[in-house]
């Protein structure tokens, strides 16, 4: 499909080019055409907040304005955001995006938070059994593992939020861990990652909590996602096969790589999948309690096994 390029006009104000960039956007069938104008325009002028809205009165800086037309035509064509500008906030702290990587989602942090309150009640030092040389009880570190790491949003939250946890987390591409990998950096938290698929990279090492955000879209679906997700974000992260639930029959399958089941597990999940996946856990008969947690549309959004 052709795209029409945005070219500015003699505009004399930030707030004339906003209205002009809105317009534009609107007129291409973007997904919130004002939203994506202003964090477009934040980003030009390097301003957020009050002094954004401050700042509309002024004159748009004519050194600002080939790279505005660049941007706001790239939105039109259906690249999201935070492509364009390479960030995403979440859990309250700014994540390098790269098409090669999921943009985090706020439903997303949902799933950190009910990890960090059942991992802080499981384990409250922090600290885990498990066994010295000579097969005597010893405390270690809390290990979290995140299969799918993406741009690092999960695992990279849960080592900046929980210090005292080893925090570990693998992908199947070697892309994804760069980016994840400079997000760890960024904020200064430590985590292993590791390349391979689901729990393979992990086979061996002592595991007390799992979570993953995986693909969960069914493939005959995808064509029908909006054209920001199905053109622009990466298909491995968003294809979960023919019902979209082979990720989790997967990891469940691979539990036997561990020494021992997760006393914690926490999946999100899609649209109406909630049951099933709680099935899944269910059968493998690993926790004592099992909970569903609703997403801020009240939509079953995350499914938690819990061994107490």
């Amino acid at each position: 499909m052709k795209y029409d390029a945005f070219v500015m006009s003699e505009v004399q104000s930030i707030r004339e080019a906003f209205a002009e960039a809105s317009s534009f956007l609107s007129q291409c069938g973007c997904n919130e055409p004002q939203r994506s104008a202003q964090l477009l325009l934040e980003h030009a002028l390097g301003l957020s907040g009050a002094a954004y809205y401050m700042a509309f009165a002024d004159p748009f800086p004519a050194e600002l304005r080939s790279a505005w037309e660049e941007s706001v035509t790239r939105r039109g064509t259906g690249e999201p955001v935070q492509y364009i500008i390479g960030e995403q906030e979440f859990y309250g702290r700014s994540f390098e995006v790269t098409p090669d990587v999921l943009i985090p989602r706020p439903e997303t942090e949902l799933l950190v938070e009910a990890v960090l309150k059942y991992g802080a009640e499981l384990w409250p030092d922090g600290r885990a059994c498990g066994q010295a040389a000579d097969d005597t009880p010893a405390a270690r570190s809390l290990t979290a593992v995140d299969i799918g790491a993406g741009s690092g949003a999960i695992s990279v939250t849960l080592a900046a939020e929980a210090p005292a946890w080893r925090v570990s987390a693998g992908d199947i591409s070697p892309a994804a861990l760069a980016v994840a990998a400079r997000n760890a950096l960024r904020h200064g938290a430590a985590v292993d990652f590791r390349l391979g698929d689901l729990l393979e990279p992990f086979a061996g090492m002592e595991t007390d909590i799992l979570v993953s955000n995986p693909p969960y879209i069914p493939g005959g679906d995808i064509a029908g996602l909006q054209r920001e997700v199905r053109e622009h974000e990466p298909r491995t992260a968003l294809d979960g096969g023919e019902d979209g639930l082979d990720p989790y029959r997967r990891m469940m399958e691979q539990l036997t790589l561990l020494p021992a089941p997760p006393r914690l597990v926490g999946f999100e999940l899609g649209l109406g999948q909630a049951e099933q996946v709680a099935g899944l856990l269910a059968a493998a008969g690993h926790w004592s309690e099992i909970v569903t947690i609703n997403d801020l549309a009240g939509i079953p959004r995350h499914v938690l096994g819990i061994s107490r």
